[in-house]
């Protein structure tokens, strides 16, 4: 491997392990402010990570919503200069209104080499599973 590989998925590995634990801070540190998110279940683009973490946040308060768990498998990088496209299948255990349930989905990640030499998301497309 080489070493923008292993560096995007250190950086992968930290996203997810964040998503993971519903520790929305470090999820949200690593992406980049001006970030863009397409999620299945929504009916917009999410145009900057803040609009994700007001819609995070909804979904907390309206909605119970609360990460258990995630995996990630079947994971792919392609370097692509100070860009790098990271795709996997996820796995999430989430509680919604106190109810569990296993999310399975696909999911695109943009990396972008930032000036000081961290990765950071500048872009999530989720998709669900065929």
């Amino acid at each position: 491997m080489t070493d923008t590989t292993n560096a995007v998925l250190a950086a992968a590995d930290a996203l997810v392990a964040a998503f993971g634990r519903h520790d929305a801070k470090a999820y949200f540190d690593a992406f980049s402010p001006a970030a863009t998110f397409i999620f299945y279940n929504l009916d917009r683009t999410l145009e900057n990570r803040a609009e994700y973490e007001a819609e995070w946040a909804l979904w907390e308060i309206r909605d119970g919503f609360q990460v258990r768990s995630c995996r990630s498998t079947n994971r792919n990088v392609q370097p692509l200069g100070d860009v790098a496209i990271f795709t996997h299948a996820v796995e999430t255990d989430l509680s919604i209104g106190g109810e569990a349930l296993t999310n399975n989905e696909r999911e695109t990640i943009v990396f972008a080499r930032q000036p000081d030499g961290r990765w950071l998301a500048v872009h999530e497309h989720l998709s669900a599973a065929a």
